[in-house]
């Protein structure tokens, strides 16, 4: 199955009818061009939140087999962002596919890091798009531009795809917040000229399609956060998704303005402020303290950043909990506060948690507790996606990132601002963009591969 040069063509083989492990191929005269390439976390609990400890595989990616079997014709890999549901599965995948790999240079600087640990530091041709200096790049037979946009990490870019027979506007994960207090904001007016350029397809993030309103501003928590942290008598422990810059930024000014001691709990917190730092993304210099001297500061003198906000069993949260953390304890009057979303799936752990925190006389403060908002979504609500839809003006919709009541959604309120066309389908369906939209469905087979022992990926 491969496309000609009046063909253009959409395969998802991960993240459409699902949320996590995108990989997105799009093919045009004899070529494959790659979108994102990442991974899931499958819970570590059973169904009563207790650990896993049989055979598990914890970290999971979608099978790339089809583009495998068509190496020679993959002409490269764009990377959007770096969460790990999008660059999670390149260190495990890439000897497979053994194409170059662009993408911007705070995700350049975390997928640098995980190839060192894999062993693969200078041997993957990554190209660092400058989008300053030049946002657009042809990558084999297709026109690639990076466009402006923001989400709840640094460096985040949609991408309008261009071939001479169509062009795909392809969204990635996106909000539009006008104040993300990282990064440079969101580009209105480049969405807005799209309207103009005959975008065929709006292949777009569907994640909060079924919740109404606009998401939250990075902005709008620093009232919230900082009203809890002042009121706080001991320690502090703020759990959040540790790959939102932003976020750890905001908590960074509180501490100052506190008189607080900023401290970080977990690997992937600290390694993510580290490359923020690396690419000059993190404004707050050496402002940290080391883990191994919390304990000797006075309680009223400390605020930690912790991973953990989902309940995973390894997470420094977790250890807490349970006074498993090596350099610190816990004390009663101490405060724990969720700046973060629950997760599906997730409930028990975290209800367990929270359990535990409770008995060990904490105080709890969770989103839903707080009066002022201390959490924002990355994603976009039904307002922002009308007006997305209502700026570029496809001619037709393509929801993906979402389990099938998203995606429903999100093709709902296309249809409701005048987009004349919505494709619905999952992985594994070829949605046609060129010569006539439509679609093929079950196409490709598609499924799971896990990552099991000594670098092993396994068929699950």
């Amino acid at each position: 199955m491969t496309p000609d040069s009046k063909d253009f063509w959409f395969l998802p083989l991960g993240g459409t009818g699902e949320i996590g492990m995108n990989m997105n191929l799009y093919g045009h005269d004899g070529q494959w061009l790659m979108v994102d390439c990442g991974v899931i976390f499958d819970q570590n609990t059973d169904v009563d939140g207790e650990e896993i400890t049989g055979p598990h595989h914890h970290v999971q990616m979608a099978d790339p087999q089809f583009i495998v079997d068509r190496r020679a014709q993959l002409a490269g890999l764009v990377i959007t962002h770096a969460h790990e549901d999008h660059v999670g599965a390149v260190p495990y995948l890439w000897q497979q596919l053994r194409c170059p790999i662009y993408t911007t240079a705070f995700t350049a600087e975390i997928l640098r890091r995980k190839l060192v640990e894999v062993g693969l530091d200078k041997k993957v041709p990554v190209h660092i798009i400058d989008v300053d200096k030049d946002n657009k790049q042809t990558i084999g037979v297709f026109d690639v531009e990076w466009v402006r946009l923001t989400h709840s990490i640094p460096d985040p870019y949609a991408l309008i795809i261009s071939t001479p027979v169509g062009k795909a506007f392809h969204t990635a994960d996106w909000k539009l917040d006008p104040a993300p207090l990282v990064g440079q904001g969101f580009d209105e007016q480049r969405y807005r000229a799209m309207a103009e350029q005959d975008i065929d397809v709006m292949v777009c993030d569907s994640t909060n399609a079924n919740v109404q309103g606009h998401s939250l501003s990075e902005s709008q928590l620093y009232q919230g956060l900082k009203k809890h942290i002042e009121q706080a008598k001991g320690r502090v422990v703020v759990t959040c998704f540790g790959s939102n810059i932003a976020r750890l930024s905001t908590l960074a000014k509180i501490a100052q303005e506190t008189d607080r001691h900023l401290g970080l709990l977990g690997r992937s917190l600290i390694n993510m402020v580290s490359a923020a730092r690396a690419s000059g993304v993190w404004e707050y210099g050496n402002t940290l303290v080391d883990s191994e001297h919390l304990s000797y500061l006075p309680a009223s003198t400390v605020l930690l950043v912790a991973t953990g906000s989902q309940g995973e069993p390894h997470t420094a949260l977790n250890r807490l909990s349970i006074n498993a953390f090596r350099d610190l304890d816990l004390q009663p009057g101490d405060t724990v506060i969720f700046s973060s979303k629950l997760i599906p799936g997730n409930e028990l752990a975290v209800e367990s948690l929270i359990q535990r925190l409770k008995e060990k006389q904490l105080i709890v403060v969770t989103a839903d507790d707080s009066i002022l908002p201390i959490h924002a979504s990355g994603h976009p609500a039904a307002d922002e996606l009308k007006l997305m839809y209502d700026w570029v003006k496809p001619t037709c919709a393509i929801p993906v990132h979402g389990e099938m009541h998203h995606l429903q959604a999100n093709a709902k309120i296309a249809k409701s601002v005048g987009v004349q066309q919505q494709l619905l389908g999952k992985n594994g369906d070829v949605f046609f963009i060129a010569p006539v939209k439509g679609m093929r469905r079950n196409a490709v087979k598609t499924g799971r591969l896990g990552l099991a022992a000594k670098m092993k990926l396994v068929k699950i």
